[in-house]
């Protein structure tokens, strides 16, 4: 179904299909790329939203900033932040050599303490961090976006995980799962999950 999927859909371009084998062959847990479909997904999102800014929270390889950046209409700027300094030699490389590069903005540090010092309010987030702390990030995130923009976050369903109990006492899993709770409990935001791939939730603040 996979093959059957992307063999439907927007190829994807050669830039990312290079960093993608690069991010699988030099870096640990390379599937944490976003990949072929959800990078073209992440690409249409951003074309029907027409943010002019954008937040990302764990830019890893910089696969998926590249996706939105490739969205973005003239003018329009991603902030990305990677809290894993030793990420940066790889990722800075792979988004200045991109043409895209004059819409990125990589900075390293923790996107919950930093963000909120950019004094920019954001038409659209890109939560893809530490599972563990998916709530504080999620609350520092809302309020920078602004009323009818919107929240994505990825990994919400987890391998399935959330719905397991063998992994009950899995840290990242308890993050995802306390996320995931909150998020259907705030009635600041409306929300939708899609199965798609490791799970995306779509957040829309409510204005």
């Amino acid at each position: 179904m996979e093959n059957y999927i992307l063999n439907h859909i927007d190829p994807e371009p050669e830039y990312l299909h290079r960093l993608w084998r690069a991010t699988n062959i030099e870096l640990l847990n390379g599937r944490m790329a976003s990949g072929h479909l959800q990078g073209r997904l992440l690409k249409m999102l951003v074309q029907m939203i027409r943010p002019k800014t954008i937040l990302e929270v764990g830019t890893f390889s910089g696969y998926s900033a590249l996706c939105m950046a490739e969205g973005l209409e003239e003018g329009g700027s991603v902030y990305t932040f990677e809290i894993d300094d030793e990420q940066e030699d790889f990722t800075r490389r792979w988004i200045e050599q991109s043409p895209l590069a004059s819409r990125i903005h990589f900075i390293i540090g923790d996107a919950i303490t930093e963000a909120p010092r950019l004094g920019i309010t954001f038409d659209m987030a890109f939560i893809d961090g530490d599972k563990r702390t998916y709530c504080e990030t999620y609350e520092a995130v809302l309020p920078l976006v602004r009323p009818g923009g919107f929240i994505i976050a990825d990994n919400t369903l987890w391998d399935g995980h959330v719905c397991d109990p063998a992994y009950d006492h899995d840290h990242q899993t308890q993050g995802i799962r306390r996320f995931n709770d909150h998020v259907a409990a705030d009635d600041r935001v409306e929300k939708v999950i899609v199965p798609l791939r490791d799970g995306l939730t779509l957040i829309r603040v409510k204005g």
